[in-house]
């Protein structure tokens, strides 16, 4: 009973993020949202910013265990740019990406929800940084390409188009346009053969030194 009170809070905590924005949660409302007295927000959590922690993290947890098997079938950029595009719809429609935002404007300036987001965040990035240096491997960018800095920046890029859609949604589409251009542009290096490749090495290495 107690295991499913605890999932039934942590459920509730979402969705109250969902329907009410941050403004809006509190043990009453996540209470009520669970179905059970508030007192036991306390009793499982101590507080409601360790209850919105715990949330976070385990709803992550959930929605990256639920595309695993998606990215691990990934094996160019190109389908890469796909699976984004299928995820942002998907959680688009459940409302994940309202709870994304509160989350985030939550840990602007709550302690304790800035790490969780953090930590749900990076188990995104963990799926992306493991798919890029599978699909990277026998790339022109192999060897020059910092693929743990480029999971962090790839998942900051789609956190900001998923928000920024909320108020341009044709600018975030020509974003995610462009980011297809790109690996278009490295699935045709990848296809010129080995000279052309040697020679994209060699130019890309001397513009990395001079930075």
């Amino acid at each position: 009973m107690s295991t499913t009170t605890r999932a039934k809070l942590l459920d509730a905590a979402l969705a109250t993020l969902r329907t009410q924005g941050i403004a809006g949660v509190s043990a009453r409302t996540i209470a009520t949202t669970a179905g059970v007295n508030q007192a036991l927000v306390f009793y499982h959590f101590g507080s409601v910013d360790q209850l919105l922690a715990e949330a976070c993290e385990a709803g992550s947890t959930e929605r990256v265990a639920h595309y695993r098997e998606r990215f691990a079938a990934v094996t160019t950029l190109g389908e890469l740019l796909e699976l984004g595009r299928a995820i942002h719809d998907e959680e688009q429609e459940s409302g994940n990406i309202a709870v994304l935002a509160q989350l985030l404007a939550g840990s602007q300036t709550d302690a304790k929800l800035a790490p969780a987001t953090a930590t749900g965040l990076n188990l995104w990035v963990v799926e992306l940084e493991l798919t890029l240096a599978r699909v990277l491997r026998e790339t022109p960018l192999a060897e020059l390409v910092d693929v743990s800095g480029l999971a962090r920046s790839v998942a900051a890029a789609f956190i900001g188009l998923e928000l920024y859609e909320g108020v341009d949604a044709d600018g975030a589409a020509k974003a995610l346009d462009s980011l297809e251009q790109l690996a278009v542009l490295v699935s045709v290096l990848d296809e010129m053969g080995p000279l052309v490749r040697r020679a994209v090495r060699g130019r890309l290495r001397k513009a990395a030194a001079r930075g």
